[in-house]
This record gives C-alpha cells, sequence and structure tokens, in this order.
C-alpha cells in the first residue's frame, strides 16, 4: 500500500513545489542531475570492473585489515557506498567471500564515503565546476557513442562526473535563489530536539534519494550560503548513514542469508554509528574544533567542519565495533536460516513442503559477468549434490554409507531393506525442480550480457545440469523394480539388480573421487574407460539375461523388467559421467576457490 502511494505523493509534492517556487525548480534539477551522474557513473566503472573487482574483492577475504582497505578504497573510488554494500551482497550470496570479510568491508565502505564530502567541501563550493562539467559532457557523449568496450567505458564516467559536477553546481546556485525568496535558517532548531529532528530529515532524503552523496552535496550546498545551520548539518550528516542501508536493505530482499545478515551488519554498524555520535555530539564538536585549529582551518569554515566531523564519527564507529567483529559474525550467523549448499542433503529431513531454491544466484549479479558465472557454477555444483543423493536413496543406498565403505560390492550385497517413504518425484520436486528452475531463469537472463565464451561456458552448464536431471528421472523408472526384486526369493533376479545397484554406486564412487582429489588430468581418460565399462556391463547383463532365459530361472516379465531397466541405468550413469565431467573440468580450468563434488563417498 505504501510502495502504491510513494510515487503519486512525491509527484504532487515536486509538483506542488515547482508551483510555489522556481528557485525550487533549480534545486531539483540539481539532485536529478547529481543522481543521473552516480548512474552513470556506475555504468562506466563497470566496464573496467567486471572481472578486477572480483579478483580483487577475493584477496581481500583472509585479512581483516584488507576488507577494511578494500571498503575504503572502493567506495572512494565508486563514490558510493550503497553500490559497494550491494555488491558485497551479490558476492556474498555467491559463495565467493566470508561473511566476516564481507562485514569488514562494509565497515571500511562506511569511512570510504566521507570521500566525496571532502571533495565537495573543498573544491565543490569554491570552483566554479559548470566551466569542467560542459567539456566533460561533450567528451563523454561522444566516447559513449564508440562501439569499442573501454571507449564506451570511459564515456560513461566522464559524462557521470560532468554530470556530477552540473548537478553540484545547480544546487548551489538553487539555493542562493532561494535564499532571496525563503531563508530557510529561520527554521534551524537548537539543542536535543533539532539533533533527532534533521537527523531523521537527513535519514529521509538518502531514502529517497538513495544516494548519501546526494544528500551530503544539498548539505553543503545550503550550509555555505547559510540557509542551514552546522548543528542541524551535522544531524542531517548523522541522519544520511543510517538512511543509506536501505539500497542494501532492499538489494538484500532476493539474496540468501548470508546476504541478508550482511544488510543487517550494514544497518546495524550504522544505526549504532549514528548512536554514538548523538551521545557523544558536543565532544565530538569540540574535537572538531580542535583539529580545525590545528591544521589552520577558519573557525565559520562549516562546509570543511563538517567534512571532518564526517569522517571522525564514522572512524570512531569502526575503532569501537572492530575489536567485536567476531562477536558480531557469530550473532549474524544465528539470524536467518541457514540452507548452505555445502551440508549433505539429509533426505531423511525431506517433509514435502516448500521445494527446495537456489542458494547462490541472486539478481544483483546479472550485472557482473564472472561473478555471476562463479554463482552459476556453485548453483549448478548445488543441483549436483542433490542429484547425487537423490540416486543414492534410488538403489537404496545413502550418502553417508557410500562414503565411509571401502568395498562396495560388500555393501551392496549385505545391505538392509530400510523403509523409504518418498518417491523418487517426491524427492525430484523437493530438491531438483525448484534449483533447476531458478537456474535456467538465471541462465537466461544471463545469456544476453555475456561475450561469446562465456556464453558458450554458460552452455555446458546448462548441459550438466539437464543431464543430472536426467540421470534422476532414469533412475525413477528402476526405482520401484530395485525395491521388489533386491528383495525377491528368486536369486538370480536378486543377483542381476545387485550388479546394477553396484554399477551406479561404483559411478557415483568413482566420479566423487575423481573431484575430491582433485585428479583433473584423468578425469577424461577415466570416464572414457568408465563408459567403456559400461557398455561391456550392458553386453554382459545382456548374456546373463539370456541364458537365465533359456534356463528358466526367470520368466518372461522379469526378464522384460531387468532388460528395461539396465538401460535406464546405463543411460543414468552415462548423464551422470557427461554432467560431472563438465563441472569438475570446469572446476578445474577457472575456479579453485570451492569443491563442487558432492558430499556422498568422501572419506
Amino acid at each position: 500500500m505504501l510502495s502504491r502511494l510513494f510515487l503519486p505523493s512525491a509527484l504532487l509534492l515536486l509538483i506542488y513545489g515547482f508551483w510555489v517556487s522556481p528557485e525550487f525548480k533549480i534545486i531539483a534539477a540539481g539532485v536529478a542531475i547529481f543522481l543521473f551522474g552516480m548512474v552513470y557513473l556506475e555504468q562506466g566503472f563497470k566496464v573496467f570492473t567486471g572481472g578486477l573487482l572480483e579478483n580483487i574483492l577475493q584477496k581481500t577475504t583472509d585479512k581483516v585489515w584488507k576488507s577494511l582497505s578494500f571498503g575504503i578504497v572502493s567506495t572512494a573510488i565508486l563514490q558510493s557506498s550503497s553500490l559497494v554494500s550491494v555488491i558485497v551482497i551479490s558476492f556474498l550470496s555467491a559463495g565467493l567471500i566470508g561473511l566476516a570479510a564481507g562485514v569488514g568491508i562494509i565497515f571500511g565502505a562506511n569511512l570510504g564515503s566521507t570521500a566525496g564530502a571532502w571533495l565537495v567541501a573543498v573544491f565543490g563550493l569554491k570552483v566554479k565546476l559548470s566551466a569542467y562539467a560542459m567539456p566533460m559532457l561533450v567528451i563523454g557523449l561522444l566516447l559513449k557513442t564508440q562501439r569499442a568496450k573501454k571507449l564506451n567505458g570511459c564515456g560513461f564516467i566522464l559524462l557521470g562526473i560532468g554530470f556530477l559536477f552540473l548537478g553540484i553546481h545547480y544546487m548551489k546556485e538553487g539555493f542562493e535563489a532561494f535564499k532571496s525568496a525563503i531563508d530557510l535558517a529561520e527554521y534551524a532548531m537548537d539543542g536535543f530536539a533539532g539533533l533527532m529532528v534533521y537527523t531523521m530529515i537527513g535519514m529521509v532524503a538518502t531514502v529517497i534519494m538513495q544516494s548519501t552523496n546526494a544528500t551530503m552535496v544539498l548539505t553543503f550546498s545550503a550550509l555555505a550560503i547559510g540557509q542551514l545551520s552546522y548543528e542541524n548539518a551535522l544531524a542531517i550528516a548523522i541522519g544520511s548513514n543510517i538512511g543509506t542501508t536501505i539500497t542494501a536493505i532492499l538489494g538484500a530482499i532476493s539474496a540468501n542469508a548470508e546476504g541478508k545478515r550482511l544488510a543487517v551488519a550494514h544497518l546495524a554498524f550504522n544505526v549504532i554509528t549514528a548512536l554514538l555520535a548523538i551521545i557523544l555530539i558536543e565532544p565530538l564538536i569540540n574535537l572538531v574544533n580542535q583539529i580545525a585549529e590545528y591544521h589552520g582551518v577558519a573557525s565559520n569554515n562549516y562546509t570543511l567542519k563538517l567534512a571532518i566531523f564526517h569522517t571522525l564519527f564514522n572512524i570512531l564507529g569502526m575503532l569501537i565495533l572492530l575489536p567485536f567483529l567476531g562477536l558480531m559474525v557469530k550473532w549474524l550467523q544465528s539470524l536467518f536460516r541457514d540452507q548452505s549448499a555445502a551440508k549433505p542433503l539429509n533426505l531423511a529431513s525431506h517433509d514435502g513442503t516448500e521445494p527446495e531454491k537456489a542458494i547462490y544466484l541472486n539478481p544483483v549479479t546479472l550485472s557482473y559477468p564472472d561473478t555471476a558465472m562463479r554463482a552459476m557454477t556453485r548453483e549448478c555444483a548445488h543441483l549436483y549434490r542433490n542429484a547425487l543423493e537423490i540416486i543414492c536413496y534410488s538403489i537404496y543406498l545413502s550418502g553417508e554409507k557410500l562414503r565411509e565403505t571401502d568395498n562396495l560390492e560388500e555393501l551392496v550385497k549385505n545391505w538392509k531393506r530400510e523403509e523409504q517413504p518418498w518417491t523418487i518425484k517426491d524427492l525430484y520436486i523437493r530438491h531438483i525442480k525448484g534449483i533447476y528452475a531458478d537456474i535456467i531463469q538465471y541462465s537466461g537472463a544471463l545469456e544476453g550480457r555475456l561475450p561469446k565464451q562465456q556464453a558458450q561456458e554458460l552452455f555446458a552448464l546448462k548441459v550438466a545440469c539437464r543431464d543430472f536431471v536426467q540421470a534422476i528421472k532414469h533412475v525413477k523408472h528402476i526405482y520401484k523394480n530395485m525395491g521388489k526384486y533386491t528383495d525377491s526369493e528368486n536369486e538370480q533376479i536378486r543377483e542381476q539388480y545387485n550388479q546394477l545397484r553396484l554399477c551406479i554406486a561404483s559411478v557415483l564412487k568413482l566420479v566423487d573421487l575423481l573431484g575430491v582429489k582433485r585428479r583433473y588430468s584423468h578425469i577424461r581418460e577415466h570416464t572414457d574407460q568408465l563408459k567403456q565399462e559400461l557398455r561391456e556391463q550392458d553386453k554382459q547383463t545382456n548374456t546373463a539375461l539370456n541364458e537365465l532365459i533359456r534356463s528358466g530361472q526367470v520368466d518372461a516379465y522379469m526378464a522384460s523388467s531387468l532388460l528395461n531397466d539396465s538401460a535406464h541405468a546405463h543411460d543414468a550413469c552415462t548423464n551422470l559421467i557427461d554432467g560431472a565431467v563438465i563441472m569438475l573440468t570446469r572446476d578445474s580450468e577457472e575456479y579453485h576457490d570451492f569443491d563442487v563434488t558432492p558430499e556422498i563417498a568422501r572419506s
């Protein structure tokens, strides 16, 4: 209801503002141009940070100081803590970085966001930025029309910077014109009430514009010409820190548990930092005055003092919360249900309720092809693990038993049938269908954004997933007869079905061991040999079946069932091998940072 009312209400307020005050048009246009510049700047940086950003980010996960440094530097360059937080949430959701590293980056991003305030305070209000904006816009537009990717990216960046400068210019001009009509300084509020009211104004303004920088530029512009008191400007800076978390919260809605945890960390850090700034406002103001006096800043240079304050209270929050980073991570891990694919699928816990969904695919990562491909690979591995567990279930074994044994023949021979209340169809709908549907939908959205080579890799991953799904559908056909004839009084038919079980179990075991031991150079050699053995096994089953029929040891009904089920088992194993080859080969070529192998047969 609120979301439906927001747009018409905002439009009505803007139209009223345009009608009442021509000066308001200039300020609103300045804000719009500034935000438009932020969009172009982000678009331009994406051209140059596609693979670089992911690679740097992955290398900043082993040390806290590296995570902090990455957050500070990347936010200072991209000029958007919201953008950095959304990127980090998407990377965390894709399993590419750990939660502790993500929290460290968020801490650093809040400090890095103050770089924009310094640029505006030092240069933006003292230099006629429109003079620099015009050439940038002209050259940027020219470069943007070029087909070369890097030239196009440079065009977006120049357009972005040009629009940022132009937006700052119009906001400054608007407030100067506004002063002659209405003196906003008359609405200044002192004391605690003023602190709380203007903190709320800063928070709401940032939520609406989804940009701390836009709020701060407005604040600097109003402060520079006396339309805003210094104390109220400090409060707006505090409120903007809380409001900037809205983008991360929105970005985490479609993320998995890890992404949601990071959004909570961002909100908690900014709220705690803001509360500290409110509680310690007087000591902080005194400290700002001392720092300004030490560096020769004039006592009435409130714009520079605001920049100092903005940086100071973010540093304070970081220093106070950093020692509690480990405790915060533990607390965050207790929030939200974790559906990590790293855990083996426990079919005993199947409850037949909501289908399992993809856990690594986040729409935000679609803008970053390298990251999106890694997320796709991890999600295919998630499907891979679930498929193998279901195939184990279909031959009346379990991942745990297969994992522990070194003698598959003995395991198959000495098995004791246990009650299995779920059909393969039930398990497929619960643990495969939802994930597979998400993979297809995500890959469809991703395909048009990829260069030719990555598009081919994406197609290969979809083929691998299709192979795993087909393997399950093949074993679904043999599940009923497998249970019936492995418990039969006819020793001959029982032995033949146990051979089918042994054949499938051997494929599962070998594929898993190839991945666990990282014997990538032997993958194709072993799988080609395994396929040849499957063909030989199929021939042997057919020969044995003819002998059993001639000797009368099995009837025609048993023979037809065994013949069909043997073909399904052969096809299931072939699908499983083909899909695993794609996954394991892809792991060997690009992704050594995670294990795509299933959780079964791990010893």
